[in-house]
Parts: structure tokens; C-alpha cells; sequence
């Protein structure tokens, strides 16, 4: 068990944490939220030992090991693989030490340590987190120093995962994620049997992956049973029973400070009035409750807006020389709300650079309306922002006319109050940086915004005022995000990046997770033919090799991972024949569903009764595909072993 008592932790003279405890066991999965600052990556640093307690202790088992996703990746030419091999500490000094010793004695006993660590299989299960976290086999032997930061930070993810544990420490996991790779990480987290520990801003993520919350409030940990769902929940109803109490006490404290100061000077009633100035002095009192002052994006109503506000015609873009998408055709109408879905690297960024202007298109035309009014946000943007100048600065350069104080005022709206108008920028972090860049967009007034990943380094409070506002929104828009809770909010219409082209999505998210289930399945036939075909080309190319030794060889491997295989593929088998029987029986529910003449002749109860059919089959089919999913990871393990 692991054990927090009554700990207060500072940040320099900032009180973080004060007088505050939390017990976790081993199968607990914790989500831990909070404002930004309020000490969430300063308790996981206490956790790790970078932080000392000021006030109390932290302990738990001696034999618990605990992995965490650093924050710098430095550039080294080892290959990624390797890189996330390293992980794991104990594996990879073995077969280091195997590698380069002479010693015969000393190999039987590093033999018998590799086969107890499994570490044979080690590297196939590296490129299996390398995979899942959106590598391709090509790049899995690339130099981490020639990955950008974003795909750094996926590297120490693997890293972290790669690394045995009974706990795991993970700070916004998701924000360099796009999310077929959230997708595949919740899987993982659900098969991960020690303590989990997750800092995340992503609601849906955490409903995944945890199965308690604890929420850093007022310099407590407040912990909560269930999901983040569950737990806003929770919450309101404890807010609301503490103002309620908070009232009470109040009413009860007035009426005995009136007997007291009517009755004090009375000689009958001064003992009645003593007894009462104890009372109140014993008086445990209720915290009055606190109000929040959220950030409030407004978007206000664009003054015009074009009908189409811009369109693409055989257009084909990219970088450098490398096309990406080819031959688009594309009409943005007014009061489209488009979210684009795709896999990492099929293009939804190139997409938004072409529409912004970004990048030119190598062929074709973007044509934009007349009185299109842009706002563009993507991350990269916040590196632009001047890290000498100030909040106020930057929006003296938006509007040179408006008054300083109308600029103060707009800047409250978006939590920049007092001194921070006039801070630099370079001190700020990501979520102030994200703000004032969101700040700026908003008033431009747009009729069309463009929204790459505009929901990082934000925290929840702030997602939740961005995805209401964005709801609200009467202009146009296109988002790439993977927070699913903000595109099923803002999107009425999705659009599939894939295959150097884009086209409108027939369905929901869930449809798109059923689709990149077929694109996975795809994609391992297509990497199983092209490593076929490298196998053949290889062995012609080794002429010196006796043939027949070779084939001896190759033979007794193909029997080794086909025994490997077979249990798994009988597993398959199964799944798949289930999953079939329950698409056909929830297809027949559907169209039962969907019949009127169902609801001109049944009751009430039988159409209630199809309703928990159709719900129980999807959610039976949806645990049935997660289970195909991790069998396919296992094989694809075993194939490039």
C-alpha cells in the first residue's frame, strides 16, 4: 500500500499541499486533477523523490518499482528501439553482457537470467509499444536524435511502459498523442497490473483508464470513487451539501451572537450568554465555499459570413517534396463544423497549414471568399508568441485603437488579471500560452476557425469553457483534436483523412475505432507481404550460405513461431466467428429498432427490451474487438521476433 500522511509540500514559499493524506493499493487506478498550480506534478515529484515533504511522510513497499515518462529526451544516435529496450534496465544489461562476453561459465548463467527475465521476447514487445504509439517499422531504427519533441515525448512514453513496475507514474500522457494512439494506450493501461497513477486534462481518457479520482483542492486531496463522469457528479453534490451547511452555520452563529450581545450586560442572563460565547468559540466551522472565476471564451457572431467560405480544386500539398494529399476537391460551406479523423501522418495538419495559408499547395487551387475572416490556432504557434513582450502587447498588435483598459477587461475574461497583463510571455506555461494565443483568435471575430490540437496543455476547467463556447459558436469551423469529449461537442460532421485523399466519415467516433480496427488488420497484411518479400529477396542474396543448412534452419523457425502461433490464431478464429454473429444480431436490432411499424404494434416493454438488447450486444461487441486487438499485438510480436 502506498501511504501520503499528512503531508504539506511547498514550491518555494508557495503552500501546495498543507496537512493533507491519501492510502492507494496496488489495484487502484487514480486519476489526479486540479487547477493548474495547484500541485499535481509537484506530488508526482514527491512520489519520486525530487521533492521533500516540508510536513509528514510518504511510504510504501521497499520491493515496489516505480516507472515514470521523463520530461527530456536527450539526442543520442542509439536506435529508438534500443532507446525504449533501455527501459527496462535489467533486460538490457543482460543481453548487453551476452553480447559481448567470452566467459562460457558466465554465458550459462546469463543464459538462465535472460530466459527468467524474458528477455528473448523483449524486443518484440518494444516494437510493439513503438507500433502502438504510431511508429513504423522503418523508423523503430532510426537515431532518437533525428525524432522532433513531439515524437520524443511518444519515445519516453514506450520507455516508461517498457520499464517493469507496480508503479506508474504518468503526467498528461495523451498531449502529444493523436487518437488512434489513446485509443491503443487505453487498452494497454487496462492490462497494466500495478498501481496507476495518471495527471490528465482529458475527461473521456480518464473515464477509460481510472477507477478513482483524487482532486487537489484548496490544498487538500479530496479522493473520489469511480470515473471523472462520476466524479463531477460527486462533486457537485458535496459542493452543494457544504454551501447548504455553510448557510446553516452561518444562520446558527448570528442567532447566538445576538443572544450574546443582548443579554451580556443582564446579570440573570450572563451565565446563558457565557455558555453561548464557548459554544461559538468550540464551534468547528464549515469552510464557506469559494467562487469560481472561470475562464469564459466567448465567440462572438461573425458580422458576415460568405457562403462558401473557401473550397480546394485538384489541389495536392505537402512538405518539402514529399505529397501528401493529392487531387482534393474540397466546398467549406457557411456554418459547417467539421472534425477531421485520420491516423498520425495521414495529412490532417498538412491539411489545416494548406487551409491557413500555411503552405502553398504544389498543384491546384485554394480559393478563399471574399470577407472570410480566419482564426488559426495550432501548437506551434505558441513558439511564435513574443516571449519578451506581454499579454497587453500582444493585443495592442491586434487592435492598435482599443483603450488599455478594454484590453485589461478582455484579457480578464481569459484569466490574465493585474500583473500578468504585464508579464512576460517567456514565463508563462503552456496553458497561459495556449490562453492568449486563443484570446487573440477570439477577437478577430472569425466566421471560419481552424483548430489544430487546440485543447493542449489546457486544463480541464479551461477544455470545458472551450468546448461550451466552441458549441455555441454560430460561425464555421475545422478541428483536428483527440479529445473526444470536445468533437462529438463541437463537430456535426467528420471528415477521414487516409490515403493521400479526404472524404466525408459515415459515422460516429465509434464507427471511426471500428475502422482503424480494419485499417490495423490492413496494414499488418501489407507489412507481412513486404517482409515476405525482403525475406525472399535476403535469401537469394546469400549465396555462400549451404542451402540446405539454411532451409533446415528457416524451416525449424517457421515451426517454432507457427507453434507460437497456433493457440492464438485458434483464439482469433473464435473471436472473429463471435464477432460476426453479434454484428449480425445487432444489425437485425437496428433495422427492428428503426422500423415505425415497431412502434405503431408494441408495447412499451418490448421496445425497452430491444433497447437494452441493442446497448448490452454493442458493449459485448466492443470488449469482443479489444480482445482481437491485443491477440493481433501478440502476433505482430511474434512475427518480427
Amino acid at each position: 500500500m502506498l501511504t501520503l500522511s499528512n503531508i504539506t509540500v511547498l514550491r518555494g514559499a508557495k503552500v501546495l499541499l498543507k496537512d493533507t493524506s491519501l492510502t492507494a493499493n496496488r489495484a487502484d487506478r487514480i486519476g489526479l486533477v486540479g487547477n493548474n498550480g495547484t500541485g499535481k506534478s509537484s506530488l508526482f515529484a514527491v512520489l519520486r523523490g525530487e521533492l521533500l515533504v516540508e510536513e509528514g511522510n510518504s511510504q510504501w513497499p521497499a520491493a515496489w518499482r516505480m516507472s515514470h515518462v521523463a520530461q527530456e529526451t536527450p539526442a543520442l544516435s542509439d536506435a529508438a528501439v534500443d532507446y525504449v529496450l533501455q527501459g527496462d534496465a535489467t533486460t538490457w544489461k543482460l543481453l548487453q553482457e551476452s553480447a559481448t562476453s567470452t566467459d562460457l561459465n558466465r554465458l550459462g548463467y546469463l543464459q538462465t537470467e535472460l530466459e527468467d527475465a524474458d528477455a528473448y521476447t523483449a524486443k518484440s514487445r518494444a516494437e510493439a509499444l513503438l507500433a502502438g504509439l504510431g511508429f513504423k517499422q522503418t523508423e523503430m531504427s532510426r537515431p532518437v536524435a533525428e525524432f522532433s519533441g513531439g515524437w520524443r515525448m511518444r519515445l519516453n512514453l514506450a520507455r516508461a511502459l517498457m520499464a517493469p513496475s507496480e508503479i506508474l507514474l504518468l503526467d498528461e500522457p495523451t498531449n502529444h498523442l493523436d487518437l488512434d494512439a489513446i485509443l491503443w494506450l487505453e487498452r494497454w493501461l487496462a492490462q497494466y497490473p500495478g498501481l496507476l497513477m495518471v495527471i490528465s486534462h482529458d475527461r473521456e481518457f480518464l473515464d477509460a483508464v481510472v477507477n478513482s479520482i483524487v482532486h487537489i483542492e484548496f490544498q487538500k486531496l479530496y479522493r473520489y470513487t469511480g470515473t471523472y463522469s462520476d466524479f463531477e457528479s460527486a462533486r457537485a453534490l458535496r459542493v452543494s451539501q457544504q454551501q447548504t451547511a455553510f448557510s446553516r452555520q452561518q444562520e446558527h452563529i448570528r442567532k447566538l451572537e445576538g443572544f450574546i450581545s443582548r443579554f451580556k450586560a443582564k446579570a440573570s442572563k450572563a451565565r446563558q450568554a457565557q455558555s453561548r460565547v464557548k459554544m461559538l468559540e468550540r464551534l468547528e466551522r464549515v469552510a464557506p465555499l469559494l467562487a469560481n472565476n472561470p475562464v469564459a471564451f466567448d465567440f462572438e457572431t461573425p458580422q458576415r459570413t460568405p457562403d462558401p467560405l473557401l473550397s480546394m480544386e485538384s489541389v495536392e500539398c505537402g512538405y518539402g517534396e514529399h505529397k501528401i494529399l493529392k487531387n482534393l476537391k474540397l466546398t467549406v460551406r457557411a456554418g459547417s463544423r467539421i472534425g477531421l479523423l485520420g491516423i498520425n501522418g495521414a495529412g490532417k495538419s498538412t491539411l489545416v497549414k494548406t487551409l491557413a495559408g500555411e503552405i502553398a499547395p504544389f498543384a491546384g487551387i485554394v480559393r478563399p471568399a471574399k470577407g472570410l475572416v480566419l482564426g488559426y490556432f495550432a501548437q506551434h504557434q505558441l513558439e511564435m508568441l513574443d516571449s519578451e513582450a506581454t499579454p497587453l502587447t500582444h493585443m495592442r498588435r491586434v487592435d492598435g485603437q482599443a483603450r488599455e483598459q478594454e484590453l485589461r477587461n478582455y484579457l480578464g475574461r481569459f484569466h490574465f488579471h493585474g500583473d500578468m497583463c504585464t508579464a512576460q510571455v517567456g514565463l508563462f506555461s503552456g496553458g497561459e500560452k495556449a490562453r492568449l494565443a486563443l484570446a487573440m483568435i477570439v477577437y478577430k471575430k472569425p466566421n471560419l476557425l481552424l483548430l489544430d490540437e487546440p485543447t493542449n496543455h489546457l486544463d480541464l476547467e479551461t477544455r470545458e469553457a472551450l468546448t461550451a463556447a466552441l458549441a455555441e459558436y454560430e460561425g464555421s469551423l475545422i478541428l483536428v483534436s483527440h479529445d473526444r469529449h470536445l468533437l462529438r461537442a463541437a463537430a456535426d460532421e467528420l471528415w477521414l483523412v487516409a490515403d493521400g485523399g479526404v472524404q466525408e466519415f459515415d459515422g460516429d467516433l465509434e464507427d471511426y475505432r471500428s475502422w482503424m480496427i480494419e485499417a490495423r488488420r490492413n496494414q499488418r497484411s501489407s507489412d507481412k507481404a513486404a517482409s515476405e518479400k525482403l525475406t525472399t529477396t535476403s535469401a537469394a542474396a546469400e549465396i555462400k550460405i549451404d542451402r540446405k543448412e539454411h532451409r533446415k534452419a528457416n524451416a525449424a523457425e517457421r515451426a517454432r513461431l507457427a507453434e507460437l502461433k497456433k493457440p492464438l490464431m485458434q483464439q482469433l478464429t473464435r473471436l472473429e466467428k463471435k464477432m460476426a454473429e453479434l454484428q449480425n444480431f445487432l444489425n437485425t436490432l437496428n433495422s427492428q429498432i428503426a422500423d415505425p411499424k415497431l412502434y405503431e404494434t408494441a408495447d412499451g416493454a418490448k421496445i425497452a427490451q430491444l433497447g437494452q438488447d441493442q446497448a448490452y450486444t454493442a458493449r459485448e461487441l466492443s470488449e469482443l474487438e479489444n480482445q482481437w486487438l491485443e491477440i493481433q499485438e501478440q502476433l505482430e510480436a511474434i512475427v518480427v521476433q
